[in-house]
């Protein structure tokens, strides 16, 4: 259902269709999103010209106590109909803006974004920026996890796992997944075909325009489903209208849905590979007649993504789960090259359908969904235009089997850094990139690092593994 974008149009149709409720959204530096309800007899227009008041002390990496008052301002071209509240309610996502000085707020990820692409027309290089992430994730059956004092553990089990083939289920029907035979089973094996299709069908009844799904490598559970490609705003947008449909649809069915890169071990693991070109008056412009149907300023950005990929990372793959993926032999690309075809280079330029312009776009496969997409995206945007401006040489192609390259082959590449806090000291030696234009403020990268360094330590000096106890309790 298609609502009407603007405001004064949006209330007006919200009062006619008998809405209850307007539930407010925004997501804080992290992704996570946030909401708070209000009756519909108290969203005026000023909720969406002057913004509504909230604590932002009590968001992660916001502010301080002492001043925390800060406005959600409702964007109503982001507004649906929420298909899962029993009482017809209207959700809205927002904008952060600081009361005292009127400004977008610095910190928030949306702001961040629009921002992004605010400087990216100031340039003059272009007017629009398209995405298209393709988000795995896994659906379990059961999930438990726990950290204490004196102990931590966790565990995951999926009805379709190849560890229950031999499961007594009273009886078992066998069709489980075979370890990384996941990818394209028809049903009895794959058994998530009527949830992922209820999802689909759901995102298109709030606006969010689909592409396809299907079972994922992994034999637990791993899922993809493909959105549209949609310009910068919209489609960060669509991606956290996408985890709300997906882990609630699984909920009423009795399942949990992670984003999570890698909870199982020895298994393909869930990334975010994001599609991307820039247009201007109406043409794509990483169209051209060089490698692989691409135009100089294409691989230009390319190389600005490879030039800046370590602290684009701490926004692409924020997590210490991230870096269980980025392992070799498992898909997922650990080398920052680029290739037409080839899945085991960071950056793929897919085929284009026909011969069709429109379709020339290159592909980022090493992002995962744990990233906050506003972040994300801006990140990817800022380091590809860094490369724009700058006509970064992206170097030589990687038209070869990256897994089986020899010694001298892979010296020669830039790789991955192999976990966070790697990535962290690249985003805290070479962040100039990002800050052009203010579109991340120093401010925000700062506390970023410091929000991130504080899970680090956590994982990596403070809290026991329970690997550990195996490797070492009989010391």
């Amino acid at each position: 259902m298609s609502l009407p974008t603007d405001h004064k149009e949006l209330l007006k149709w919200a009062k006619a269709e008998k809405v209850e409720f307007v539930d407010v959204r925004f997501t804080d530096m992290l992704g996570l999103t946030h909401h708070f309800t209000s009756p519909l007899s108290v969203i005026d227009e000023e909720a969406f010209t002057y913004g509504i008041g909230i604590d932002g002390s009590s968001v992660r990496g916001w502010k301080s106590i002492n001043e925390s008052d800060m406005l959600a301002r409702l964007d109503a071209s982001s507004a649906f109909l929420d298909p899962f509240f029993e009482h017809k309610t209207l959700n809205v996502l927002c904008d952060i803006y600081d009361p005292r000085s009127g400004e977008a707020y610095g910190r928030d990820p949306r702001t961040i974004l629009k921002r992004s692409l605010e400087y990216m027309k100031s340039t003059g290089i272009a007017d629009q920026a398209f995405f298209g992430p393709e988000a795995e994730f896994f659906i379990f059956s059961d999930v438990r996890f726990d950290s204490t004092m004196q102990g931590g553990y966790y565990h995951v089990d999926a009805l379709d796992a190849a560890w229950n083939m031999g499961k007594d289920e009273g009886p078992n029907l066998g069709h489980k997944m075979r370890l990384k035979g996941g990818y394209f089973p028809t049903p009895p094996n794959d058994i998530y075909q009527d949830l992922r299709s209820e999802v689909l069908a759901i995102l298109e009844s709030i606006g969010v325009e689909t592409e396809k799904h299907h079972h994922e490598v992994a034999s637990a559970g791993q899922g993809e489903i493909n959105l549209m490609v949609a310009e910068g705003i919209k489609m960060a947008d669509n991606m956290i209208k996408y985890k709300y449909v997906l882990k609630n649809v699984a909920r009423r069915h009795g399942f949990t849905v992670t984003f999570m890169p890698k909870p199982v071990w020895n298994d393909n693991g869930t990334g975010m590979h994001t599609h991307q070109s820039i247009w201007k008056g109406g043409k794509n412009l990483f169209a051209g007649d060089k490698y692989a149907g691409l135009s100089d300023m294409a691989l230009n950005y390319i190389g600005g993504i490879i030039e800046n990929g370590p602290s684009v990372l701490a926004f692409t793959n924020p997590t210490t789960n991230s870096y269980k993926r980025l392992v070799p032999g498992f898909e997922a690309p650990v080398t920052l090259v680029y290739s037409a075809r080839n899945r085991s280079a960071s950056i793929r330029i897919p085929i284009a359908v026909g011969s069709s312009e429109k379709a020339r776009r290159i592909e980022f496969r090493t992002p995962d969904a744990s990233s906050c997409p506003y972040l994300a995206f801006a990140a990817m945007l800022m380091a590809g235009l860094d490369g724009v401006q700058k006509k970064t040489d992206p170097g030589e192609p990687a038209d070869f089997d990256l897994y089986e390259a020899s010694e001298e082959q892979l010296s020669k590449l830039k790789k991955v850094p192999e976990s966070l806090d790697r990535v962290l000291e690249a985003l805290g030696g070479s962040s100039e990139f990002l800050q052009v234009g203010n579109v991340f403020e120093k401010d925000f990268i700062d506390s970023y690092i410091e929000y991130k360094e504080g899970e680090v330590k956590e994982i990596r000096n403070q809290r026991p593994h329970p690997y550990e106890f195996v490797l070492y309790y009989d010391c």
